[in-house]
């Protein structure tokens, strides 16, 4: 027994009232699975039970707090396992704050926001899990002032980021969205619809980590020749394996027909798409952004597209997600998607599973 995990005093939920959210109490050898749905007087007839033995949270019990959706079968790998956790994928940053004190681990996504105030509250938190590539949500700095290792799957999302960019370069040379909006009113626009092939044609990426050297294998497969830039020297092995230009920056965007960026969020890659690098472009090339939303100046990009100086984009990221504005997505040649990239469910079921093996090897034997 590791101790209770479904609130810090039984007195909270002994008032009738019950939490929206997932959590395991151990009394004894049993596991009780506790949810909005349980029978208050069950609850109140198990925890009346002699509590001898069992922890009070704080003292011994190892405690996870997965505060976004994974997957049922990451979320079994929990069950079947001795930690104690909560699953609360709804929970605020108020919530959030109050309560992650009583935890040893905090699993998020990308929608929770690991804030050096949520840091700061978490006096027993060891580990930090992001079940995803990037960690742009969570304060690095404060994380490292508290040698508290922050843990990604970045290897999880790959292929389905690949994939999808693929996608979009094949919906906005090929003008799909457009053609397929268009028969959804009715209309037969045969000649409105003309678009353009992949096939010898140039991809750039800024970035070719695991993510840009997927896109450029699968580019590769569609004939497409290979320009790139990155601020870490690329192998020699991958430059012959997919005949790469190694080039700067302002030669990607120059000599591409589509400019696709894979860095991280970074005080250096901030911005790093603006109107100066859209001016090298051809006026037949686009753009497209699977990385991050800031990296590209929005207002920069949609001056660009009022002046014709690019042919269009394809994005999934955003500077704010959800945008405040959705003028971007007005746009005729801009395909715009909310950020699912890596929303397939082999990437998502990986990404979760990966995570949680983490977060429990880093936390041990509990």
């Amino acid at each position: 027994m590791k101790g209770l995990s479904l609130l810090s005093t039984p007195s909270m939920w002994l008032d009738g009232g019950l939490p929206k959210k997932i959590s395991r109490m151990k009394i004894g050898q049993r596991v009780l699975e506790l949810s909005i749905d349980n029978n208050p007087e069950r609850i109140k007839e198990l925890v009346a039970q002699p509590m001898e033995g069992i922890a009070v949270p704080g003292e011994k019990a190892l405690r996870i707090l997965v505060a976004d959706r994974i997957t049922e079968n990451a979320l079994q790998q929990l069950k079947s396992s001795d930690y104690d956790y909560e699953f609360q994928p709804e929970i605020t940053a108020k919530e959030l704050i109050s309560s992650i004190g009583g935890f040893d681990a905090l699993i998020v996504r990308g929608r929770t926001k690991v804030t050096k105030e949520v840091i700061s509250a978490g006096g027993r938190l060891k580990v930090i899990g992001r079940a995803g590539v990037g960690v742009d949500n969570i304060d690095m700095e404060a994380a490292k002032a508290r040698n508290i290792p922050v843990l990604n799957t970045p290897n999880a999302l790959t292929n389905a980021v690949a994939e999808f960019t693929l996608g979009l370069m094949i919906d906005i040379a090929r003008k799909i969205p457009g053609a397929d909006a268009s028969m959804k009113g009715q209309k037969w626009e045969k000649e409105k619809f003309s678009g353009s092939e992949l096939k010898g044609k140039t991809y750039g990426t800024i970035g070719i980590g695991k993510i840009g050297q997927r896109v450029a294998e699968l580019s590769r497969a569609f004939g497409m020749r290979i320009v790139a830039n990155d601020v870490i020297p690329i192998p020699e092995e991958l430059i012959k394996k997919l005949e790469i230009r190694v080039s700067t920056q302002e030669e990607v965007f120059s000599l591409s027909d589509f400019v696709d960026i894979h860095v991280p969020l970074t005080p250096e890659t901030a911005n790093l798409a603006n109107y100066s690098k859209f001016k090298l472009m051809k006026k037949t090339a686009y753009l497209i952004n699977t990385s991050r939303g800031k990296v590209v100046n929005e207002k920069e990009l949609i001056r660009a597209l009022d002046e014709q100086v690019i042919a269009g984009a394809a994005l999934d990221v955003f500077e704010m997600e959800p945008p405040i504005s959705f003028d971007l997505a007005r746009y005729d040649n801009v395909v715009a998607t909310p950020h699912i990239a890596g929303q397939t469910t082999e990437a998502q079921n990986a990404a979760g599973m990966e995570v949680v093996q983490l977060v429990m090897k880093a936390l041990g034997s509990p």
